[in-house]
């Protein structure tokens, strides 16, 4: 945590001279790496204040990193806010900055293509399938959480098991739990059989061996869905 304190203080030493007035943008770049800080600190820690620096700070770069200008940059930063908008959320009763995080990462796959950047892109779905899963089970909405659903699916067809073998793993694992969400919310036998088979794929990758901690989690997501299933 020091050195990431002292990076913040670097960067935000850095802005007293890249100022928005004389270099627009190295200083759209420096806020968005002084966000990327914050956020990490933000995540390590309880409370809201430094996430909210995080925010902040990607909503001033975006003011510079404009999509007309520098799109990949701009879909970036809007990718950045999406995680911090997300996490805050994650921590707040309101759901206004879940509501945030999905219209930050729906404006970053404007630029994040699959056919101009599939990675991207499918780390943009996971990522927007991830807040939308939050909004659902909060809202009990089957509409977020089908929304969810789909935009998991267009994550596994570039995050495929061949290439991305760990990645894959953390999106079928995420995919099993909306599934089992939704499942919960319809009292639908069909989604938590789902939700078994592909939690149980995603731990053909979520090794013990591999990734103890992500195969133990993956483990307790499939007890949880097997649970619901023996009580319906």
């Amino acid at each position: 945590t020091r050195h990431l304190e002292e990076a913040v203080e670097a960067f935000r030493e850095a802005l007293k001279e890249r100022t928005r007035q004389r270099v627009p943008f190295q200083w759209a770049t420096t806020q968005n790496n002084l966000g990327n800080v914050l956020a990490a600190m933000g995540e390590r820690e309880n409370g809201t204040a430094l996430l909210e620096g995080a925010v902040t700070a990607y909503r001033e770069s975006l003011k510079e990193r404009t999509r007309e200008r520098s799109p990949m940059q701009w879909a970036m930063t809007q990718s950045n806010l999406g995680t911090a908008l997300s996490t805050l959320g994650e921590r707040e009763i309101e759901t206004d900055h879940l509501e945030e995080a999905v219209a930050a990462y729906r404006e970053a796959l404007k630029e994040y293509t699959r056919k101009r950047s599939p990675l991207h892109w499918a780390m943009a779905q996971n990522n927007l399938g991830n807040a939308l899963a939050k909004l659902g089970k909060r809202q009990n909405s089957t509409q977020r959480l089908e929304e969810a659903v789909a935009a998991y699916r267009n994550s596994l067809e570039e995050y495929t098991r061949e290439r991305l073998p760990l990645q894959w793993a953390m999106t079928q694992n995420n995919l099993s739990n909306a599934l089992q969400s939704l499942g919960v919310q319809e009292r639908n036998i069909k989604r938590l059989e789902e939700a078994v088979v592909v939690c149980r794929d995603a731990l053909k990758e979520y090794t013990r061996e591999r990734v103890p901690l992500q195969w133990a989690m993956t483990q307790s997501n499939l007890g949880n869905v097997l649970s619901k299933l023996g009580e319906i």
